[in-house]
């Protein structure tokens, strides 16, 4: 009986303690600073670089998904997303813009694989040194500390602008969109992949999908999401805009992302022991947010949405 009260009183007492750190708001979006500051912390512990590799982003399973290595979908995503926006068709030594370039992993084999001349920005200053770090010298790759919100290039700079999963950490996305579409030289190649909510015009929000997105947001610097359609008319909008605007939507091919994100923390165990233990609490603290949101896009509540550039 004392044992098995014991045992009831450890697991409510590690379900709270879970439940507060994971409530938290010490993470929601005030400003670029705190994007900044996340970014910085999840880099300095190297806690996902450990576990996921050079990517954050999510990996591509095809259609219908097909069971292949978590990291090595990863850059399968890369490779998919370069065919689908027609960025494989560029020369080599054709300038690249990777907009929240991470530690590089995307701009890395954008130079390797395809011989273009890569300039990735990050708002984080832990991301890009640690990209420079993780660099060789021989592929024509370069990192800086830069906003996606001013970008410091004149208007035609780029042959190509390359942005995964960046619109959901900035608020004001018309002026993002803008950016992307300055610094593209007539006849560029945009190629963008995001995160976005179902639109509006297919159905609100009801009262369990708010509290979802709630946290959704607070727990990862996000100001809002928008829908594939809205960003969509963001970049058509644009003053900028001198080219029309195609969209997919990639949800299945990505979906397996989220849960293989968890396992691949079980798969590894020994990473997060290595990095001690303030690095398995912040672990823990991902796993609720990951698994909504496998929830939100597996119901249909977010979308995976890619866009490109094409000829009017």
């Amino acid at each position: 009986m004392a044992q098995g009260f014991l045992l009831i009183s450890f697991c409510v007492a590690f379900l709270s303690i879970f439940l507060f750190i994971w409530i938290k708001k010490d993470r929601r979006y005030e400003s670029s600073k705190s994007v900044a500051s996340a970014y910085d912390d999840w880099t300095s512990d190297k806690l996902l670089e450990k576990l996921w590799g050079d990517h954050v982003h999510l990996g591509f399973y095809g259609l219908p998904p097909k069971k292949i290595d978590f990291r090595y979908a990863k850059i399968v995503f890369v490779h998919q997303l370069v065919k689908w926006s027609g960025l494989d068709k560029l020369p080599p030594g054709s300038r690249v813009l990777d907009v929240g370039c991470g530690i590089g992993g995307s701009s890395r084999i954008l130079a390797r694989d395809y011989g273009f001349d890569v300039l990735g920005i990050s708002i984080s200053t832990a991301q890009i040194k640690r990209a420079k770090e993780l660099t060789n010298e021989e592929i024509s790759c370069e990192f800086l500390v830069m906003d996606a919100l001013d970008l410091e290039f004149s208007e035609a700079s780029f042959d190509a602008v390359w942005s995964v999963e960046v619109g959901p950490h900035i608020l004001d996305k018309q002026r993002y969109a803008d950016e992307l579409l300055r610094v593209l030289r007539p006849g560029g190649v945009l190629a963008v992949a995001d995160w976005n909510r179902r639109d509006p015009m297919q159905g609100e929000l009801n009262i369990l999908e708010k509290l979802i997105m709630n946290q959704l947001l607070n727990q990862w610097a996000h100001p809002e999401f928008a829908s594939i359609p809205q960003f969509r008319n963001h970049l058509k909008q644009s003053i900028f805009s001198n080219t029309s605007i195609d969209t997919d939507d990639w949800t299945h091919q990505t979906l397996p992302s989220w849960l293989e994100s968890v396992l691949e923390g079980i798969r590894r165990p020994e990473v997060l022991f290595a990095l001690g233990p303030k690095a398995f609490l912040k672990a823990l603290r991902e796993i609720p947010t990951i698994l909504l949101m496998w929830f939100a896009f597996s119901k249909g509540m977010m979308r995976f949405g890619v866009f490109r550039s094409s000829p009017k």
